[in-house]
């Protein structure tokens, strides 16, 4: 673990590094109330360095007072930041959900700082500007009770969401870990994630989609009819794009079934990591 300082915030790290390195480093980017120890399993084993922050207002990073300090953008130049200063060589980025959203911006907006891109559950926002406005009233009315009521009963509600549904398959000790994770959240930090960063509040990236010239993988869970849809029209519209939908899994593949998980993620940036088509000299 290690800390930065980026621009004004100080950014928590779990940093993975292998007695051997293979590849370039993989940066991987964790879900709304989740932290970089959610990748902890999946680092196991890698063979390379695994770079995974606590996103902002998010476990042990910084929480600004301002929402505006989290709009998607800033975020994106955050982590952007945190590449540069934590790797000499463009990287493998993998994002989740809310990480996903964010990893699909800094691709845009920062792809000479990636190798590959890969996104688990992830969405590029809204397509309209009325959808936009709705989510964002409700993103709003939700910061608000995070912040009456209190980390401990919003994460309750949050658990009972019928997006996570699967997860009740989970062990209790990794529903344990979990809760307990979600749980060392501020609630200032949720709360205004969600107004600075919520789907309602970034910008519909579904015009941008073609422009994407880099290696991504799109995974989704195939009990998640939603995401699953969503990613099939990404997959249409990204020019090297691929998609895998994982069976017996909901939104959170990487913790529903890790291993399929592991292994698909490591078989794609390994197939574009530097060097790797060229051949050497005889």
């Amino acid at each position: 673990m290690t800390d930065l300082i980026i621009y004004d915030l100080r950014y928590h790290l779990y940093v993975h590094h292998p007695d051997a390195a293979n590849g370039a480093p993989l940066v991987l980017l964790h879900g709304f109330t989740g932290s970089g120890a959610e990748w902890d399993e999946f680092a196991r084993g890698t063979g390379r360095t695994l770079i995974a922050p606590d996103l902002m207002g998010h476990g042990a990073t910084h929480a600004p007072a301002d929402p505006q300090r989290y709009a998607m953008d800033r975020a994106a130049a955050d982590v952007a930041e945190l590449i540069r200063q934590m790797s000499a060589e463009p990287v493998h980025l993998l994002g989740y959900s809310m990480g996903g959203r964010l990893a699909l911006y800094i691709a845009l907006a920062y792809p000479e700082l990636l190798r590959s891109l890969t996104l688990e559950s992830a969405s590029p926002g809204l397509m309209t500007r009325a959808e936009r406005a709705a989510r964002r009233a409700s993103d709003s009315k939700l910061a608000d009770a995070i912040e009456q009521d209190g980390v401990p009963q919003f994460v309750t509600r949050w658990e009972r969401i019928p997006l996570f549904a699967s997860q009740a398959r989970l062990s209790m000790t990794t529903c344990k870990v979990l809760r307990a994770r979600r749980l060392a959240n501020q609630a200032m930090g949720l709360a205004n994630s969600l107004r600075g960063m919520g789907t309602g509040s970034q910008p519909s990236l579904w015009p941008r989609l073609a422009e994407l010239a880099l290696p991504a993988l799109l995974i989704t869970g195939a009990e998640d009819e939603k995401f699953r849809a969503i990613n099939r029209q990404m997959a249409d519209r990204m020019p090297q794009a691929q998609l895998v939908v994982v069976g017996a899994a909901g939104h959170a593949v990487h913790l529903e079934q890790p291993e399929r998980f592991r292994q698909t993620v490591l078989e794609f940036v390994a197939d574009h990591d530097p060097d790797r088509s060229e051949t050497p000299d005889t």
